[in-house]
C-alpha cells in the first residue's frame, strides 16, 4: 500500500445517545419491513455525529422509505431534544393531519420524551423503535449515515 501511495481510513466511534428507558418505548411497528407501497407510509430517523475541524456536529435526518428521499434534517453542535423536535416539525408540515404514517427510530432519549411522543399523536402518526441495541431494525438509515461519511470523508 505504501509503495502505491494507498491509505486507509478507519471509521471513528460511533455516537451512542441511548440514556436507558427514560420514557415509553414504542412497539416495532416496522419489523424490518422497509418496502413501502406509497410517499409517506413510512419513514426512519436516527441522529449521527460528525467530527470537523476538531468540532462535532450532528446531523437528524427522516427518509421516506418509498423514494429513500430525505423529508426533513437538522444540523445542530448538541445531540439535544429540540434538534429533533425541529426536524419532526418541518417533516409534519409536509403531511396532512391522519397520514397513515410510521416513523421508525432507534430507542434515544430524544425519542423517548413525552413532548416528541406527544407531536405524533396531535398528527396521527404512529411511532415505532427499534428493539434495544438493534441497528439492523433501523438499517436504512444507518446505512444512508454509512454512504454518507463514505462519500465526505473518505473517498
Amino acid at each position: 500500500m505504501k509503495e502505491l501511495n494507498l491509505t486507509c481510513h478507519v471509521r471513528m466511534k460511533n455516537y451512542r445517545s441511548y440514556k436507558g428507558e427514560v420514557g415509553k418505548i414504542s412497539l416495532n411497528l416496522l419489523n424490518r419491513d422497509f418496502h413501502a407501497e406509497k410517499p409517506n407510509q413510512k419513514w426512519v430517523t436516527d441522529v449521527t455525529e460528525f467530527s470537523l475541524f476538531g468540532e462535532k456536529l450532528y446531523l437528524s435526518p427522516i427518509l421516506d422509505l418509498y423514494s429513500r428521499a430525505l423529508v426533513s434534517y437538522t444540523i445542530s453542535d448538541r445531540p439535544v431534544l429540540s434538534m429533533v423536535i425541529t426536524m419532526l416539525d418541518k417533516a409534519f408540515d409536509k403531511i396532512p393531519d391522519g397520514t397513515e404514517l410510521i416513523l421508525h427510530s432507534d430507542q434515544s432519549c430524544q425519542y423517548q420524551h413525552k413532548q416528541y411522543q406527544r407531536m405524533f399523536w396531535k398528527k396521527g402518526v404512529r411511532q415505532s423503535m427499534n428493539r434495544k441495541g438493534n441497528c439492523p431494525d433501523n438499517a436504512v438509515i444507518e446505512n444512508f449515515f454509512g454512504l454518507l461519511k463514505s462519500e465526505l470523508f473518505y473517498l
